[in-house]
């Protein structure tokens, strides 16, 4: 994004949190959720982006079954589940927290990595909507799909398996 939410978060305090800031073991405990709100908000605004190119494949799917090209349509259907799901795992994503009795403890490196994973994730939209953009424009021009396609169905496969990781980096 174009400023870190993480730096932006943290300088929205008010005086009261500012003062709450100074008390020994509250400093830390309110960065610490700062941090979470700000890979929250990320992760939010990741999920928006990729809604948006989920509705752009529906709509080359709506083309290519208007076109009767059941076959890539069917086929499309494979990108749509992949996409779909990615929406709800980053949207359904733990943000790191570990309370007081937990056995996986959070630190502030910890949500610093989970925060680069969420960012990652934004920096491979442009990719994704240069894929569904030649898809769009194989469909709209009665083009075969398939090698667009398989390169979508990849691509999504690649940032789930990446997002997968994510968890990973909680429980090292």
């Amino acid at each position: 994004m174009v400023e870190d939410l993480n730096e932006r978060v943290q300088r929205s305090q008010n005086k009261v949190e500012a003062l709450m800031d100074k008390i020994p073991g509250i400093g830390g405990y309110q960065r610490k959720e700062k941090r979470r709100d700000a890979d929250k908000l990320l992760r939010d605004h990741v999920a928006r982006q990729l809604e948006e190119q989920l509705s752009r494949l529906a709509n080359v799917q709506r083309t290519l079954t208007e076109a009767g090209d059941l076959s890539a349509t069917l086929k499309l259907e494979r990108a749509v589940t992949k996409l779909q799901v990615l929406i709800d795992r980053i949207k359904t994503a733990s943000y790191g927290y570990a309370g007081l009795f937990d056995a996986v403890k959070v630190d502030e490196d910890v949500l610093d990595r989970l925060y680069q994973f969420d960012e990652a994730m934004l920096e491979n939209l442009d990719e994704l909507a240069s894929r569904i953009a030649q898809l769009e424009t194989a469909a709209l021009s009665g083009g075969d799909t398939a090698v667009s396609t398989n390169e979508l169905i990849l691509l999504l496969e690649k940032l789930n398996n990446t997002y997968s990781q994510r968890q990973d980096v909680i429980l090292a």
